[in-house]
């Protein structure tokens, strides 16, 4: 049903990208250990930053019109919110409490959106008048330049960088202003 995401060779190179960032998170949920963790985390953050630069500067401006804006203004949001979990996760040291539920978060929405994008984007795209191997080409020589070089910084960094450690979830930092236990008069 989905054979062009084999024979496309844009779509089979973003398609590549989503396997090996799903392998990532599913040897996240099995590892033990911290440092095993800490490790998976970053090799997950570096595939999601390049996959996401060369969608957002190369693939989706190539696919918005013949895909509609409906459904690209939504794959540009699911990314603002991965991007604002990159940028947390980037700040954090891996022994924080909510470290390892931060990350299963990440996952799960970018599970979600690569369905999104595998389901409505990638079958609406590949009928576009493309030149999907001239495409494929450029997101390759990007996606090399940016493993070598590193991603630029996202707004999303700026934004998580301003509130100055104060990126805490609500549930985390209710738990840190636990209130304290009221002394009981007697009368």
């Amino acid at each position: 049903m989905f054979d062009f995401l084999t024979t496309n060779p844009a779509l089979a190179l973003l398609k590549k990208d989503h396997e090996a960032v799903k392998e990532l998170f599913d040897k996240f949920e099995k590892a033990e250990g911290r440092a095993a963790k800490k490790k998976i985390v970053q090799q997950a953050l570096t595939e999601l930053k390049v996959h996401a630069t060369i969608e957002e500067e190369i693939f989706y401006p190539a696919v918005r019109k013949p895909v509609g804006n409906h459904i690209m203004n939504e794959a540009d949001e699911e990314h603002h919110v991965a991007k604002v979990l990159i940028a947390e996760l980037e700040g954090m040291d891996g022994r924080e409490d909510h470290y390892d539920a931060k990350f299963t978060v990440l996952s799960e929405n970018v599970r979600h959106h690569i369905k999104e994008e595998e389901n409505e984007v990638f079958p609406k795209a590949k009928d576009a008048t493309i030149d999907f191997e001239a495409l494929s080409k450029a997101m390759l020589r990007r996606k090399k330049t940016l493993l070598a070089d590193g991603v630029p910084p996202a707004a999303e960094e700026a934004m998580v960088a301003a509130s100055h450690g104060k990126d805490d979830s609500p549930a985390q930092a209710a738990h840190k202003a636990a209130p304290r236990k009221r002394k009981s008069s007697a009368a």
